[in-house]
């Protein structure tokens, strides 16, 4: 939507070369130097307008129609806008180039009047190589963008419900923004989060929803009810819409209008985006409209609907032929529209269809963006200072980083001033940074972790924080469904920028949702990386490598080193690290090491532990004088594989401690992974030890220390594996 004002062409678009032939050769992809259309105005007429929407209309029958008569074509799963064009035009064409939307995967209309070109979208339908959204990845009308002159899109799943969470992320980043004066716009964005009705039932909506009237978010929910969420009716699924569920939230604005009727639409959504860019907080808008296409190309309308001739009847498109005909427009006019759009569209298509697949050589790339920080930097033990603890250090790391980064803010449960976090992991922050940028949130794992998304596609930098690692759960949706797979499916236009601290572990009595590990659940989800230090110095190294890194981290923090009141963890408290020294992941260490007699008379092993294991395995290996080298992990993932083998390899008997469940853990995984690179190396079975295999840590501290390994327990194992 460039700023530069034309007239329309109702018979032609104004991108000619959309509508031309092309040289020989076919249709290159390029991107545009402005948007298809040209912006809608104060001085657009009426029936410019209608008849703006009525070709778009058209263009959206065309490709619903050329698809269906192409299944074999377009083999991969689909939905089309058939039914809702009218609402979503309406939308399109209120956004200016700064708002930012969330598309969901009806919403190809939605992408046609903000100035998409078919033959983009549809190089996504058939998982194209050059698909310029997700590079054959996902499926279609699946959109992601930063095109400049185009509201941005971020990246959102196929999971119904889960893009309002991050959605409204990206509200409260631009609500930050403009408090912080980070950032100028020509007048404030607007948010517009779309969704189907089924989706309203989600509970994460609902958490959404509270933290967007809390804050006065900036968002618009667009909730498109045509009444069937696949075969499950409305009157089987909820028994209130959208509109009415929205009269719970206190300060939700709401409206419910005729999605069908494209002038009623166009009007309400002027007015509510109008009144949300001059902060008027968050709205619902229920939009009902008609489903005339299928739920998806897989599964077909005629297996179960029955109101098909109902639904047909209220279609935008006849609506808005009808109002142009009483407005003058000849039959002559439209049906003219309406063939160049066919004949377009199979242009379009046809391009699309001749378009090359993805190379298989490219499936691997985007999963995580290009770290600038790959080697150890700064000064770790800086002379003439005092040891601190773990939770000072990584305290210290995150007020450096707020000092020095504006773009960087605090929340989660009690992390504000009242109290500073429930181990004082965030004390002082909020009275040194105040309530904008360390504040509290309710008890809303999913928004915590999903908010972080939308944050960092405005360019800021979240460090949130989930209680207790017990609790880590709700939000775990979020980080599998949304933020894990952001980077690779948008081809690493958006990649989640952000720290989400976990404490973990057991410490003495927390009982059984208190005190568990989650280190084997998180290391299943690919494009996050854990880390999982087990002293003061690492604590604030990886803090510091975290924030630079462009990707997302969980920083797993062990409540029982925190303060170091655990017998055996006074070496978890260290000289504090320097504000410029920084330690890379994937890079693990040796914190004690055998002697070279030892390991030449084959009379030693080595352990590979992290987190609590590492003091265990060092107070352990006291017993043994000369005889165990102990590797620190210090990152789940990445790991550092090439230390592990490499160690191995010198000592021939490996020991892989954990204080998690052992059987079907992270360490059980990279004991078998130690067994395949270093078989020929070994003198002995890989050994394996961790917590016994019960569902959770029992509350009484005896019950407690049978179920966990112990320095006890562990220097017997120690023992047992030298003597293999």
């Amino acid at each position: 939507m460039g700023s530069e004002k034309r007239p329309f062409n109702v018979f032609n678009r104004s991108c000619a070369e959309f509508r031309n032939p092309q040289p020989q050769g076919g249709l290159a992809l390029r991107p545009l130097p402005t948007s298809c259309f040209p912006e809608v105005d104060a001085h657009t007429s009426e029936q410019d307008l209608l008849l703006r929407a009525y070709r778009l209309m058209m263009t959206a029958r065309a490709m619903a129609d050329i698809y269906e008569a192409n299944r074999p074509i377009c083999k991969y799963v689909h939905s089309t806008s058939r039914g809702h064009e009218a609402i979503q035009l309406a939308t399109a064409f209120c956004l200016k180039p700064y708002d930012w939307v969330s598309p969901y995967y009806r919403d190809e209309s939605l992408m046609l009047g903000m100035g998409w070109r078919p033959y983009e979208m549809m190089l996504q339908l058939l998982a194209k190589g050059d698909d310029p959204f997700t590079g054959g990845r996902a499926y279609y009308n699946h959109p992601n963008s930063r095109r400049e002159v185009f509201p941005k899109i971020i990246h959102q799943s196929s999971a119904t419900g889960m893009q309002v969470i991050p959605t409204t992320g990206v509200a409260q980043g631009l609500q930050y923004i403009q408090q912080q004066g980070l950032r100028e716009f020509p007048e404030p964005p607007v948010v517009v989060c779309s969704l189907g009705d089924g989706s309203v039932t989600e509970g994460e909506v609902a958490e959404a929803w509270q933290f967007a009237v809390l804050k006065k978010l900036p968002v618009i929910y667009l909730v498109q009810d045509n009444g069937w969420g696949i075969s499950v009716s409305a009157e089987e699924a909820r028994t209130m819409d959208a509109y009415e569920y929205a009269a719970g939230f206190k300060g939700m604005d709401r409206i419910r209008i005729d999605g069908t009727d494209f002038e009623a639409s166009y009007q309400a959504m002027q007015e509510v985006i109008a009144t949300v860019r001059n902060g008027g907080g968050p709205v619902v808008v229920q939009a009902n409209v008609p489903l005339i296409g299928h739920h998806t190309s897989g599964v077909r309308r005629e297996w179960y609907r029955h109101d098909l001739e109902a639904h047909n009847s209220q279609d935008p498109g006849l609506k808005l032929r009808q109002k142009l005909l009483d407005l003058g427009v000849t039959e002559a006019t439209l049906d003219h529209i309406e063939t160049e759009e066919i004949t377009f569209i199979k242009r379009e298509f046809d391009a699309a269809v001749a378009a090359p697949d993805p190379d298989p050589a490219t499936v691997s790339d985007h999963v995580f963006a290009p770290n600038p920080f790959t080697e150890e930097r700064g000064t770790r033990s800086p002379a003439g200072k005092e040891k601190v603890v773990m939770v000072d250090a990584a305290l210290h790391a995150v007020e450096e980083i707020m000092q020095d980064h504006p773009e960087a803010l605090l929340y989660g449960q009690d992390v504000g001033k009242r109290l500073g976090g429930v181990f004082r992991e965030a004390a002082t922050l909020g009275d040194k940074f105040g309530d904008d940028r360390v504040f509290n949130t309710a008890i809303q794992e999913a928004y915590i972790i999903g908010s972080t998304a939308g944050m960092s596609a405005v360019g800021l930098k979240p460090i949130v924080e989930v209680q207790f690692a017990d609790y880590i759960y709700p939000g775990i949706n979020q980080l599998v469904t949304e933020i894990s797979k952001t980077s690779y499916l948008s081809c690493g236009k958006f990649s989640v920028s952000c720290i989400i601290r976990v404490p973990i572990g057991a410490y003495g009595g927390g009982g059984p949702y208190h005190s568990g590990s989650v280190e084997s659940t998180l290391a299943t989800v690919k494009g996050i990386k854990i880390a999982y230090p087990s002293n003061a110095a690492d604590l604030k190294g990886l803090m510091k490598a975290a924030f630079y890194d462009p990707n997302p981290v969980v920083m797993l923090e062990h409540k029982g080193l925190y303060w170091s009141k655990v017998p055996g963890t006074e070496d978890a408290k260290t000289v504090e690290p320097d504000r410029d020294y920084l330690l890379p992941f994937g890079k693990g260490c040796v914190v004690v090491q055998a002697d070279d007699e030892a390991i030449e008379n084959g009379e030693s092993c080595c352990v590979i532990t992290y987190g609590m294991g590492v003091h265990w395995a060092k107070n352990a290996a006291a017993a043994f004088p000369g005889r165990v080298e102990v590797v620190d992990l210090r990152t789940i993932y990445p790991c550092d594989e090439a230390l592990v083998f490499e160690t191995v390899q010198r000592h021939g008997k490996v020991l892989v401690l954990t204080e998690e469940q052992l059987r079907n853990s992270f360490a059980e995984a990279l004991s078998g992974r130690i067994a395949q690179a270093c078989f020929r190396y070994l003198d002995a079975p890989v050994q394996t030890m961790g917590a016994l295999d019960l569902p959770a840590v029992p509350m009484n501290t005896a019950l407690e220390a049978a179920m966990l390994p112990t320095l006890e327990k562990v220097q017997a194992k120690i023992g047992e594996v030298l003597a293999l």
